[in-house]
């Protein structure tokens, strides 16, 4: 016997209970994504590996330690498994000039994949769902993601997320920063961890960023970007936190708030939860004014968010319900066998859900079959109803008995036994 194959670690099988959740969640989260007017945009999962190191930053964590990259051997290119999608979307536009037409709201669902330590809703095949609003300048914008989000968790009924804001400022302004971030973090080198010392001389604003208690009082010490920033980027942070405001929503000002990606300036946001341990983040972005002329295209502004769909599943409670047919459809005899594939599709025609048994057994079988699906109704077709174009229907969540009707009122005879009108709501 043969050792058995299983998944790549890190990236998980979704199987039928579970997938039915996922696909209850896109589905709102799809119809709440248009009701801001944000349209569906789809990259491919592969992209050139040039793309995320120009776009994200070459000394960033994504980019040293965990992209999927490989050299193509027919055309001897570096090729990368996305790692994250707004540089993706960001080249799509520029590579097809979706801005020649206005401003563009897209959004965008699908697996990314980084290569890290898998960990609780932490995976290295993970999915986010993303908004990215292209062409838009003002800190209104800004503030139309951020309350997007705080609608969807009221729409879930969810509590306890956290909203923290912090200003980048523009590209001068934060290279400014840097350099005396620099200067203060060499002073206390010898007490640093040993990642912030290889941050210190590759990215030294994710110091900011570290999780480790021992670094903290440091880090409480260093000056505070917020300080150093011009007029006009004070006025556009400004700008967002009055809309917020104003719609009543609470924040919190996090002056450590860096972001991993390089490509961020002015806004950026973090969505966080004590409800997932040390991986607090739901939802994450900010404002991306440069990236889109830095992968090719003219220069633009932008911001967008993404959030991972697995952290977000596991924040929404699971009811145990699972979506069920509307019929169970159950077939007796080699006439019957046949018949059941046009009676079924007759059905689905109208508008039905249906499961149609297949495999064969006896109707005593079937009808637990029927039953354990959670159909409220079960259609049976025998030798004798497919001699006489006709079909039986039987109610299986209330005592209504068993009738027959000719094939071609089965949908109004359903239709009336369930809702009491002709026709399916």
């Amino acid at each position: 016997m043969s050792d058995p194959i299983r998944a790549v670690r890190g990236m998980n099988d979704i199987l039928p209970d579970e997938a039915e959740r996922w696909e209850t969640l896109e589905e709102l989260l799809r119809d709440w994504l248009r009701s801001y007017g944000y349209r569906n945009v789809r990259t491919p999962i592969l992209e050139h590996t040039a793309l995320f190191r120009r776009a994200i930053g070459e000394a960033t964590d994504i980019v040293e330690r965990e992209m999927y990259s490989f050299t193509d051997e027919l055309n001897k290119e570096s090729l990368t498994l996305r790692p994250e999608a707004t540089a993706s979307v960001a080249r799509a536009a520029a590579e097809h000039s979706l801005l020649y037409g206005g401003a563009q709201r897209l959004y965008y669902i699908g697996p990314m994949y980084r290569h890290e330590r898998p960990q609780k809703e932490r995976y290295r095949q993970f999915h986010q769902v993303g908004a990215e609003a292209l062409g838009f300048p003002g800190p209104d914008i800004d503030a139309e993601l951020l309350l997007m989000c705080a609608r969807l968790w009221d729409d879930l009924n969810l509590s306890g997320i956290r909203l923290q804001l912090n200003c980048l400022g523009s590209t001068a302004e934060r290279a400014a920063y840097r350099r005396s971030l620099v200067v203060y973090l060499q002073s206390v080198e010898e007490d640093l961890d040993e990642d912030s010392k290889r941050r210190l001389h590759t990215n030294p604003l994710r110091v900011l960023d570290s999780k480790n208690p021992a670094m903290q009082p440091l880090i409480a010490g260093a000056p505070r970007l917020l300080d150093a920033l011009g007029e006009e980027s004070l006025k556009h942070f400004e700008g967002v936190q009055a809309i917020l405001k104003d719609a009543g929503r609470q924040y919190e000002i996090n002056p450590r708030l860096v972001r991993g990606l390089d490509y961020y300036n002015l806004t950026v946001f973090e969505w966080v939860t004590g409800r997932l341990g040390a991986q607090g983040t739901v939802c994450a972005g900010g404002r991306y004014d440069g990236l889109l002329e830095q992968v090719g295209g003219k220069p633009a502004p932008a911001c967008g968010w993404a959030m991972g769909i697995e952290r977000l599943l596991a924040l929404v409670s699971d009811s145990g319900e699972h979506p069920c047919p509307d019929v169970y459809l159950v077939n007796q005899g080699e006439r019957a066998a046949r018949s059941a594939f046009r009676v079924a599709e007759a059905l689905r025609e109208a508008g039905f859900s249906v499961t149609q048994h297949c495999g064969g057994g006896s109707f005593k079988s079937q009808m637990k079959k029927a039953d354990a699906s959670g159909a409220p109704v079960a259609v049976i077709v025998g030798d004798e109803e497919a001699q006489a174009g006709e079909a039986s229907i039987k109610a299986l969540r209330e005592e209504r008995g068993q009738f027959r009707v000719p094939q071609e009122r089965l949908a109004d005879a359903i239709s009336d036994l369930l809702f009491g009108t002709g026709e399916k709501e």
